[in-house]
């Protein structure tokens, strides 16, 4: 389904060099799709929170264009800017002003009319609104990031940047929060957000893209992503114990126990089943009898740490 979305997003030729020479992104390609969520995945200083800022008109490039909906994020600001919200990582809010002024204010920012019955729904949506009439600096750091969610959405954009969303909060709060997401996602809103926490790439994203030193190595649909990079792990349970693997069995990647109870059969996720069955004859003609067989494949965080170490060994 997500192959025939059109681009919302298109950045072309990016780069950032600050004026100490320090290159922050080098040469950015990336588009991404109307209606989908994007996670951004990197290490911190990977040039996560850079490309974000640059794209929502906070930092200027170096070189190269983006384009939101079609509009020229220099050439066509306002336009481009009305389209996009922007939760950012710190907690800068007005602290002795209600959290429903507070999203009031943002949305009168973009030249919009007021509309209390849209903030209602907002703050409903994100469990604030028995705290409307609370002022930022009595909510807790969890709330506040609420506000902060609430006054990017204040305008109605169509694409919303969430950086290091659920940064410091507490496990409860962060899945309030990807359930917040999935909404928007269903009422049409493209979310892109950058993590490290690759927990919140695999729960929440359709795509992922992985950016390291300034650079994107990778951009993936995940289910793909972990088909394609994600070795599984086949481990047969043994009726009696083995010494050593047999030398006719060299030729499989397998690793004994030092119980000498469990094989294990690393693979990678194109191997075809018939090696799984060959495997499983030339134990049988080495007289190795499984009890039983169990299968774990790699989660996300392992292949990006894998990759991540690719990178760096390159």
């Amino acid at each position: 389904m997500m192959r025939s979305m059109p681009s919302i997003v298109t950045v072309s030729n990016l780069t950032k060099t600050y004026k100490g020479g320090f290159q922050a992104l080098k040469t950015i390609n990336l588009e991404i799709r109307e209606g989908e969520i994007f996670a951004l995945l990197g290490p911190n200083g990977a040039g996560k929170t850079t490309l974000i800022n640059i794209i929502c008109g906070i930092v200027n490039p170096t070189s190269g264009t983006i384009t939101a909906a079609g509009h020229d994020i220099i050439k066509n600001y306002r336009a481009a800017r009305k389209l996009i919200g922007l939760v950012p990582q710190e907690l800068t809010t007005e602290a002795f002003e209600t959290v429903f002024n507070t999203v009031s204010f943002s949305r009168g920012l973009f030249g919009l009319s007021p509309n209390p019955a849209y903030i209602e729904k907002i703050l409903k949506a994100l469990s604030l609104w028995e705290k409307k009439d609370n002022k930022i600096m009595t909510l807790s750091g969890g709330m506040k990031r609420r506000v902060l969610i609430a006054k990017a959405l204040s305008h109605e954009p169509r694409i919303l940047f969430l950086d290091e969303p659920t940064a410091g909060v507490d496990v409860e709060l962060r899945r309030d929060m990807w359930k917040v997401v999935r909404k928007l996602r269903e009422s049409g809103v493209t979310i892109i957000l950058t993590t490290h926490y690759i927990e919140e790439a695999q729960e929440m994203a359709d795509r992922v893209g992985v950016i390291r030193k300034g650079e994107i190595i990778l951009v993936e649909d995940k289910t793909a992503l972990m088909e394609k990079l994600g070795n599984k792990q086949l481990t047969l349970h043994l009726a009696k114990k083995l010494a050593k693997v047999p030398a006719k069995l060299s030729s499989y990647n397998l690793t004994l126990a030092k119980s000498g109870k469990d094989l294990t059969y690393t693979y990678g996720a194109h191997t075809q089943h018939e090696s799984i069955s060959k495997l499983l004859a030339a134990l049988t003609k080495e007289g190795i009898t499984v009890d039983d067989l169990t299968t774990k494949q790699s989660s996300l965080e392992e292949i990006f740490v894998s990759l991540v170490h690719q990178g760096e060994a390159a």
